[in-house]
């Protein structure tokens, strides 16, 4: 629930401080500063050692790679040609190819999920951003014509994933390095993970919905208010049937399914608001309604599935 207030608050401050001012003009610092405050400090106990774990559980790896990569974007494919909008179908599609998120070793290690294992998962995600941008690109490419929209490859998204791999990869896990070799630092930011974590959540909101940009949703619901609730069902449609077919997918006595049960299940909502910042303008600022409403959805959908699986004697 305090989670739910803080991105609520973060965003509809944000958007009102963009309505009274000139608003915010993006800059990739927003991304060096998600990558530093909500990736590093999941990175700080990734052992190299653990790679070993994915020839362990390799037949895992790869299905939950066909999870992610496959199954989850064919969900988002199918329901985003329905909604009859670009923007809409885009903001999905990312979602749908964007697994884990800043929360999910906090859900893995409340429900009893290996640990070890859900680093790995979430470090290989993390990896995959190309792989989540090539795949935005492709589905732009051909689904464009179906939705009666032009798509112009000289900007499109995939000239943005350098800077993105750069910021929210490179940097963060350098610096996760760096850290671990000052013990006092890396310590008390494990011990204030949490509130670093919803600061930065309730910063990245208000700068991203205090963009200029983002104003143009007043427009979206002055002349097309019907996307807001089409945006809403599709999301939840979606996220209906992620927990289905990952319930059924994955064995959820076994403690590293488990850990890949909570990478399927939730999205990296933030990472997908950071990138739609960078491609609204190719997609429409629809692209933005999904990725809100995932956060009234995700978040509550997690506790509930959290509170379900969670270990005797921890709840």
């Amino acid at each position: 629930m305090q989670l739910i207030v803080i991105v609520f608050l973060g965003a509809l401050l944000g958007f009102l401080y963009g309505s009274y001012t000139d608003g915010f003009i993006f800059s990739t610092n927003i991304c060096l500063f998600a990558g530093l405050t909500l990736i590093m400090p999941s990175l700080f106990k990734f052992e190299l050692k653990d790679v070993m774990l994915a020839w362990e559980h390799k037949w895992l790896m790869v299905k939950g790679f066909l999870v992610n990569y496959l199954l989850l974007p064919l969900f988002a494919l199918a329901i985003g040609l329905s909604t009859g909008d670009f923007g809409i179908a885009a903001g999905l599609f990312l979602l749908s190819v964007l697994g884990g998120g800043g929360m999910v070793m906090h859900w893995i290690k409340r429900s009893g999920g290996d640990t070890s294992f859900g680093f790995l998962l979430l470090f290989v995600n993390l990896l995959a951003i190309s792989l989540s941008l090539l795949m935005l690109h492709l589905f732009a490419m051909y689904t464009a014509p179906y939705f009666e929209v032009e798509y112009d490859e000289a900007v499109t998204i995939s000239r943005f994933a350098r800077p993105v791999i750069i910021l929210l990869i490179v940097i963060p896990f350098i610096a996760s390095r760096v850290i671990r070799f000052i013990p006092p630092l890396m310590d008390q930011i494990i011990k204030y993970k949490k509130f670093i974590s919803q600061g930065s959540i309730f910063i990245i909101l208000f700068y991203l919905f205090g963009l200029q940009s983002s104003q143009q949703l007043v427009e979206i619901y002055d002349f097309e208010p019907e996307l807001f609730f089409v945006a809403l069902v599709t999301v939840i449609v979606f996220y209906a049937l992620v927990v289905a077919a990952s319930t059924w997918i994955y064995n959820l006595d076994s403690a590293q399914e488990r850990a890949a049960y909570w990478q399927s299940v939730t999205r990296y909502i933030t990472l997908a608001l950071v990138i739609t910042t960078f491609s609204a303008g190719t997609f429409g600022i629809s692209m933005l309604l999904p990725i809100m409403f995932s956060y009234l959805v995700q978040i509550p959908l997690s506790v509930v599935i959290a509170h379900k699986y969670m270990p005797e004697g921890k709840a």
